[in-house]
């Protein structure tokens, strides 16, 4: 295998196709040494996988967790409310403090956005050999989310062998509340990155008319596009139009607790327009697939009958899926030259 060329994992933005492939191909080994029955190998034995989560998390915490003791790293686990930050600790020394403990990656999740940039920079700049990876920081990035989504997809809809490539001209479907969701931004970085055709369906507020550009805004210290053609982005306000044309439905939940104003007359009359139940899933004649990232909220952006009854609702293969996508990911950052 290659040295992996990236030190951190801030966004998808930066990856390639060979490094969606590469992640893709690492993931499918370890599921299927997880399916022959091994489940721990000593690949990070030795190394120290530290997780900083500021904010709460049950699938992405947990996952990352596992997928560390799964590798045979020893896993510290940083808890907020009983850490030095109720003393003032700033989040940057905090992240310094677990760097100098020896940690050789941090995993971190933190409500403000590009926060992973800043730790990283400050981590480089004392020649700290810590690898940073972005576990969801505001509204900016959630790149193993991203990639565990895509990974789901390609596995359902290649069937024998894995091949991105079947996404390419794929009509996705993302509904709901794309305005405040990491994980719909890192979707659209990894499913244009095939030639996905992407659809946001949503009222104004929760998907503005500006993401029609969204390809064309560049990460920070980004200089060019790694992915020489993307795939394409439409903006639709029709859920029923949509759900006739889509090949994969991704939903998204609502984000109350990161809206800073009233987006929606009320959550009954979005559930009525923008909610997926069988009715409206019933408007296409395939039977295709279903996602959620989670946490869901049943009866609101979809019906627990698709949760619960409909055969192509991925949302527990995506759970599954997170494991061997993030064992990849702290396998290939301890092969960076550091």
């Amino acid at each position: 295998m290659q040295i992996w060329p990236h030190k951190h994992i801030h966004t998808l933005a930066s990856f390639s196709i060979e490094d969606y492939k590469t992640v893709f191909e690492l993931a499918n080994r370890f599921d299927a040494l997880k399916n022959a029955g091994t489940k721990k190998i000593p690949a990070l034995q030795g190394n120290l996988v530290t997780s900083l989560f500021f904010e709460a998390s049950t699938r992405t915490k947990n996952s990352f967790e596992l997928a560390a003791k799964r590798l045979s790293a020893d896993v510290q686990t940083f808890a907020p409310s009983s850490s030095s930050l109720t003393k003032g600790e700033t989040i940057i020394d905090t992240a310094i403090t677990y760097s100098a403990m020896g940690a050789d990656t941090l995993v971190i999740r933190h409500s403000s956005s590009y926060i992973t940039f800043e730790i990283a920079k400050k981590l480089d700049a004392i020649n700290s050999k810590t690898s940073v990876l972005n576990a969801g920081d505001g509204l900016h990035s959630h790149p193993s989310q991203g990639l565990l989504d895509i990974y789901t997809l390609i596995k359902f809809f290649s069937k024998r062998s894995l091949r991105p490539e079947v996404l390419n001209s794929k009509k996705i479907l993302i509904i709901g509340d794309v305005n405040h969701s990491r994980v719909a931004r890192s979707n659209l970085w990894a499913l244009s990155a095939f030639g996905a055709e992407i659809i946001l369906c949503g009222p104004k507020t929760l998907v503005p008319d500006e993401f029609d550009n969204f390809l064309k805004t560049p990460s920070p210290n980004q200089i060019e596009d790694p992915v020489k053609s993307r795939g394409s982005i439409t903006i639709s306000r029709s859920l029923e139009e949509s759900i006739k044309i889509a090949d994969a439905i991704i939903v998204l939940r609502l984000q109350k607790e990161r809206m800073m104003e009233n987006l929606l007359s009320s959550i009954d009359s979005y559930s009525l327009d923008y909610g997926l139940t069988p009715e409206k899933l019933s408007l296409n004649s395939k039977k295709i697939p279903v996602l959620h990232p989670g946490p869901i909220n049943r009866g609101i952006e979809i019906s627990s009958k698709i949760v619960d009854e409909y055969p192509n609702c991925l949302i527990n293969n995506q759970v599954a899926n997170g494991i061997p996508i993030r064992m990849a990911l702290l396998y290939l950052l301890s092969k960076y030259k550091k």
